[in-house]
């Protein structure tokens, strides 16, 4: 008889990701976690993702719209957490669905409580299905929109299994926030701040041997000691990372959507944080420590071996900004792949066409560009490192070369200016032809400079957040810290002060959403040779007609991107300075050309592009 001893028994992990995760998306935290434990030969991670049940029972069209109104999807989970919250939770559900802007809001209509029946239902049939009892610990992934989701399901568990540990970890629970959701809900065991390959791995080890709690690293908050921030910096090198396995997802998408009505789009990680992070309103890089990126090349080859394992051609990059050079790189790469590879990134501003088009070329056909404003000095104020003429080339730039550009303008940012509000008007009429931006209102987030320092900010105190006051009972919001937060200051004035650019922003959609005209951009010009015209729509009134001949079309073209006026001086030698001023100033006045201080950008497009 062999003495040969038993093989230890596993330690079984699931990792769960509950709405308002995109539902035709893998989540990339779970994705990313399970690839690195699986490394480990003792941890058996499981993933899960509850939100493909709930796309079903809602039905996919009411799902997406609801994921992307937080504060609707979260108002829906709040009674099953709060009974006693479902009236204010139904006030703001209602409030949060009537919409903005033209057209009416999709979630009007939608029935609050048979809503909230859906969604207890559905959570109680998903947790009916999972073999609680054979895992060792239960964790959560949260981010903005996943909180009462996720505060819901693990009082359910905790209810079923009173001794099963629960940690949540994310963007939603990082830091001072992570800790005092540890403080307020008994369900949750452990929060893991900030990065969680090498944290979740440890914990795990730890429960398995079970260690005293307080020899776990500080950056896993516990009850027992005080929360200290951790000087923890994640990894170091992004490249050793491996390619997340979206498999269960897969696997559970054929279970809840057999008929596969839709392709997935696949999320991937180029870097962590950002690589200017200065800007004062924006908490988006917490959980990051410094900035990391990978190798175009390891981007390139897991972009190919995702493709390959799901059939799948629609990838998101979900980095804060996409590192420069290697973007550079790796762009031309997938222009040179042959395959119709479809990517969305957020970037920060590129004012460079060629730069944009290479991108474009290689498949990067929608961005997110952080904006946000239209006024220089406010872009100062909020230390964009960019101008108004920056943002207008890069939403010129990316119209001219078919990339769709999606953006923000923040309006009531504290301490605007009535100049500052006049100029983004201004501004907004040159801006007409380009794909509109969102209206924004300024938010103050938990942990961005502005919250660090809000005197400097002419906020005088920090609040609960109104719309929070409706979700969570009172004596329990006052021991959290939400990641949004109210404040005291101009808001009044702000408010009246940015009333106007709303309503242009308003017209400015609705002029391109009532546009019947297939391809052509509202302002383009074609070459004659000798001569442009130039085509130019307009809100109120004809469409104009602009003919420029001679060195009129060559000056026109050679501001194609921005140059500054020495350069035009140097290029046209023999036209007076004068003269060259007043024919700037005459295009300025018919907003075909935008003038900042000595810069100058022609604002048509080639239609031979288009």
């Amino acid at each position: 008889m062999s003495s040969k001893a038993a093989p230890a028994e596993p330690f079984r992990l699931a990792l769960i990701s509950m709405p308002w995760s995109i539902f035709n998306r893998p989540s990339i935290q779970l994705g990313a976690l399970k690839a690195w434990l699986d490394r480990d030969s003792t941890i058996q991670t499981h993933t899960f993702h509850p939100y493909l049940q709930v796309a079903k029972a809602v039905g996919t069209e009411t799902y997406h719209h609801l994921a992307k109104n937080s504060w609707a999807g979260e108002a829906l989970y709040s009674p099953l957490l709060f009974p006693a919250q479902r009236r204010q939770a139904a006030r703001l559900f209602d409030e949060s669905c009537k919409g903005k802007g033209p057209g009416k809001s999709p979630l009007q209509g939608l029935d609050f409580d048979q809503t909230v029946q859906t969604l207890d239902l559905s959570l109680d049939h998903w947790l009916a299905g999972l073999d609680l009892a054979s895992y060792h610990l239960i964790g959560f992934s949260i981010c903005f929109n996943q909180l009462l989701s996720s505060l819901t399901a693990a009082q359910r568990i905790k209810k079923m299994h009173p001794f099963l540990p629960i940690v949540i970890g994310g963007s939603g629970c990082v830091g001072a926030t992570g800790a005092s959701l540890l403080e307020n809900f008994s369900q949750i065991d452990y929060v893991i701040s900030g990065e969680g390959e090498e944290s979740l791995e440890h914990l795990c080890h730890h429960l398995k041997k079970k260690e005293d709690p307080d020899s776990l690293p500080p950056q896993i908050i516990l009850r027992t000691r005080p929360f200290v921030k951790s000087p923890y910096r994640g990894l170091a090198d992004l490249n050793t990372l491996p390619t997340p396995d979206y498999s269960p997802y897969f696997y559970q998408l054929q279970e809840t959507f057999p008929a596969q009505p839709f392709i997935p789009n696949l999320p991937l990680e180029f870097s962590r944080g950002c690589w200017w992070n200065r800007c004062t309103f924006c908490n988006l890089n917490l959980q990051w420590q410094g900035y990391r990126w990978k190798e175009s090349d390891t981007m390139a080859r897991e972009v190919a071996e995702q493709s390959r394992r799901h059939g799948c051609l629609d990838f998101t990059f979900t980095d804060n900004a996409l590192p420069p050079r290697e973007a550079d790189l790796f762009f031309q790469t997938m222009t040179e792949a042959k395959c119709d590879y479809d990517f969305f990134a957020e970037i920060r501003v590129i004012t460079d066409g060629d730069k944009l088009a290479a991108y474009r070329r290689g498949g990067l056909s929608s961005v997110q560009v952080g904006i946000e404003a239209l006024s220089t000095s406010l872009l100062a104020r909020m230390e964009k490192g960019t101008t108004a003429m920056d943002n207008i080339g890069a939403m010129k730039q990316s119209r001219g070369c078919h990339m769709r550009l999606d953006g923000n303008l923040i309006t009531e940012f504290p301490g605007s200016s009535s100049e500052e509000v006049t100029e983004t008007l201004q501004n907004l009429d040159f801006v007409l032809p380009f794909t509109p931006l969102t209206a924004a209102s300024f938010f103050l987030g938990e942990g961005s400079p502005i919250c660090n320092e809000p005197k400097k900010f002419g906020i005088s105190a920090l609040l609960q957040h109104p719309k929070n006051r409706r979700l969570f009972p009172r004596e329990v919001l006052a021991g959290m810290n939400m990641l949004i937060k109210e404040y005291r200051g101009d808001r009044t004035l702000q408010r009246r002060l940015w009333e106007p650019v709303r309503r242009k922003i308003s017209q400015w959609q609705t002029f391109h959403t009532g546009r019947d005209i297939h391809g052509i951009p509202p302002l383009s010009y074609r070459d004659g040779g000798s001569f442009l015209i130039i085509r130019q729509e307009q809100i109120n009134g004809p469409c104009l007609h602009h003919r420029l001949r001679g060195t009129s079309r060559a000056i026109y073209l050679y501001c194609q991107t921005i140059r500054e006026q020495k350069e035009l001086a140097q290029q046209f030698p023999t036209i007076q300075p004068q003269a060259l001023n007043d024919f700037l100033l005459e295009l300025s006045a018919k907003r075909i050309l935008f003038q900042e201080g000595s810069r100058f950008l022609a604002l048509a497009i080639p239609a031979s592009t288009l």
